[in-house]
């Protein structure tokens, strides 16, 4: 299965492919991998030293720029132009899944409530399956 959002018949012509349901395009844009793999890198740093701080948002910064070539490389397809729309909406998903699930480092900023990142992550999770992609 690929990972590129199919949202018209004329995208799906000619393949056995099918076009994607709200909830397919929802498995497609969050990248729960790289997800998982932040969490893992949570509790392994809270368990290597109690300053972590510096360290959690360089691997933030670094997991989020992997993101863009990990989704971008995942919806390639030969003869189609990059699904750019669908990566950078992929990274906004990630980024907002990071502060909704909280911890170090965003405990560090003195204005930061989980609270306000879970409806953050709830609201975005509930939209972008309905924002159109057609020019990807």
């Amino acid at each position: 299965m690929s990972r590129r959002i199919i949202e018209t018949q004329l995208q799906a012509a000619k393949t056995s492919v099918t076009v994607d349901n709200y909830f397919q395009k929802i498995m497609k844009y969050i990248p729960s991998e790289i997800i998982g793999g932040w969490i893992a890198i949570q509790g392994i740093a809270k368990n290597i030293t109690t300053q972590n701080t510096t360290f959690l948002w360089v691997i933030l910064v670094f997991l989020t720029i992997l993101t863009f070539f990990y989704i971008n490389n995942q919806t390639s397809e030969a003869n189609k132009p990059p699904a750019i729309k669908q990566t950078l909406i992929s990274v906004g998903a990630f980024i907002i899944w990071t502060i909704a699930i909280g911890g170090e480092p965003f405990e560090s900023l003195s204005f930061y409530n989980s609270g306000y990142g879970v409806i953050l992550m709830i609201l975005y999770t509930l939209t972008i399956p309905i924002i159109s992609l057609k020019h990807d």
